[in-house]
């Protein structure tokens, strides 16, 4: 079946068959920043924004997100020119294997554009739902807030 979404601000369609996930729609796409970890929605690396909200792609229905608007971590900026939240991730090291920086990306934009100046707890509230083996954490949650404070240069 076809079904028309607006991925990362663009309208496009999406293939599945009866009973595919969002998470495999988007592969099939060609949309790779969403990763197959766990299958039940528990690692948060499948992460997909959908109208503006976070959401476990691997227990999604492909069908339920006809009509949605969809960002993906590919619609956050460019190796060229990337956001201020991508900058502050690599200059603080928050990347270590890479598997679930994509998603930590997302719920981080999210909680950001919601809440410009979040507190130390809300940042690692934000992030918990992201399931990662290499940073221990500390980093992302540092780039996080340094992105949400940005320098004077930066303003």
């Amino acid at each position: 079946m076809s079904i028309p979404v607006r991925l990362n601000g663009k309208d496009v369609t999406l293939d599945a068959a009866p009973g595919d996930t969002l998470l495999e729609a988007l592969r099939r796409h060609g949309s790779w920043s969403s990763k197959h970890g766990c299958e039940s929605g528990e690692c948060g690396a499948c992460a997909v924004m959908v109208d503006g909200v976070t959401r476990a792609s691997c227990v999604m229905l492909a069908e339920q997100a006809r009509g949605r608007s969809l960002t993906t971590a590919e619609a956050l900026g460019t190796p060229e020119h990337l956001s201020r939240l991508q900058r502050a991730f690599v200059e603080r090291g928050a990347i270590q294997c890479g598997f679930c920086t994509p998603a930590m990306l997302l719920v981080a934009t999210e909680l950001l554009e919601r809440c410009p100046n979040p507190t130390l707890a809300e940042v690692k509230d934000a992030l918990s739902g992201t399931l990662c083996r290499c940073t221990g954490y500390a980093r992302p949650v540092e780039a996080v807030l340094a992105a949400a404070r940005p320098s004077p240069a930066e303003s």
